[in-house]
């Protein structure tokens, strides 16, 4: 499957007073690096699949190696690894951003990486169910 990475700066709004990324707010950058991987797919938003399913983080894993900081430029990938009936699985990382790189290649260590799981459920009981078909075939695909 292929790789995916979204860039994003960081504001004052994601800092702590010392103007060091809040460790939480990397699950938030996350997030948005796997909904642009979605819509990358063609699905523009999840909203359009909600009238099936909707999509819920079943776990997360994190490492965090070293801190983001105001202003510095990241980019966060959201490499699907494993792909069931009902969930996806990604690799996440997030990298300082070089202003002279495109690519992950010359970024180095990661300063965080994860796994995290998204299962799909039933609007109503919340129970898991088979994600769309053509969300399924998409990622498939990748």
């Amino acid at each position: 499957m292929s790789s995916f990475a979204w860039p994003i700066r960081i504001y004052v709004e994601d800092t702590d007073v010392g103007g060091i990324v809040f460790y939480a707010n990397y699950l938030k950058f996350m997030e948005r690096a796997r909904t642009e991987r979605i819509r990358s797919l063609g699905f523009p938003r999840l909203e359009t699949l909600w009238s099936e399913v909707i999509f819920v983080v079943h776990s997360a894993e994190l490492q965090y190696h070293q801190p983001a900081r105001l202003d510095d430029e990241i980019l966060v990938t959201a490499d699907v690894i494993r792909l069931g009936r009902s969930y996806i699985e990604f690799s996440q990382h997030v990298y300082l951003r070089q202003p002279d790189t495109e690519t992950r290649a010359g970024l180095g260590k990661p300063i965080v990486s994860g796994r995290i799981k998204i299962a799909c459920v039933t609007h109503d009981k919340l129970k898991p169910t088979a994600m769309p078909a053509a969300l399924a075939a998409a990622l498939g695909k990748d």
